[in-house]
């Protein structure tokens, strides 16, 4: 019979990971939404490029950053 043991690094290594994926999903959906938006607003109005892409990328970055955020708390855990 095989014996399975489970290490605190075996479960600590589990819980940043299912984390991990758990804090991604949130900003995964807001950059995706944010882009389709804009792509929708832009193919509605081709000359809102200019307006609408300075605030898309900005958006962009700060829904990514919280993903970095989830990442730097969970691998200093």
């Amino acid at each position: 019979m095989i014996e399975i043991s489970l290490t605190d690094h075996t479960v600590l290594a589990s819980a940043q990971a299912i984390a991990m994926g758990i804090g991604a999903i949130g900003p995964g959906l807001g950059i995706g939404l944010i882009g389709a938006k804009a792509m929708e607003a832009i193919g509605r109005n081709p000359q809102s490029l200019g307006k609408l892409f300075v605030p898309m990328i900005l958006g962009m970055a700060l829904a990514e950053s919280i993903a970095i955020y989830v990442m730097v708390i969970i691998l200093k855990g």
